[in-house]
């Protein structure tokens, strides 16, 4: 399975330990699934990952979050411009880099941002869970 995981999804295992999208997370490595990103996730990540209100994260839980997604996924490029209403610009990244690579879904907490018909599933970490648990 190949995915692009939202931030939101990374935000919201790294602040809960044991939470669906933890246990999507490493339900991703279990299945050998592969997350895509390219250098423009990598620098979201990366930059909203660092800001001061996600202090309360340890460090180390992220930097080995992002290490292990840099080290075990894929990065690519270059990505295609879309030009397709969003309903978050800040999910363009997203949609440009699953448009560009073959991707299965992009990993989200916020479904509807997303718009339909694109070619690639949009799910929440509890269907990709269930997906992935199904597959064993």
């Amino acid at each position: 399975m190949r995915v692009v995981l939202d931030t939101n999804v990374l935000v919201s295992a790294l602040y809960k330990p044991g939470s669906v999208p933890d246990r999507a997370i490493a339900a991703l490595w279990e299945h050998d699934a592969t997350v895509l990103f390219d250098a423009r996730i990598a620098d979201e990540y990366r930059s909203v990952l660092a800001r001061p209100k996600f202090g309360s994260i340890a460090r180390a839980r992220i930097d080995a979050l992002l290490e292990r997604i840099f080290a075990r996924g894929q990065e690519v490029g270059p990505v295609a411009s879309w030009r397709g209403p969003l309903r978050d610009e800040g999910d363009r990244i997203f949609v440009e880099l699953a448009l560009s690579a073959t991707v299965d879904a992009v990993v989200t907490g916020n479904i509807k941002h997303y718009p339909l018909g694109l070619g690639f599933e949009v799910l929440p970490p509890a269907s990709l869970l269930a997906q992935l648990s199904a597959a064993r």
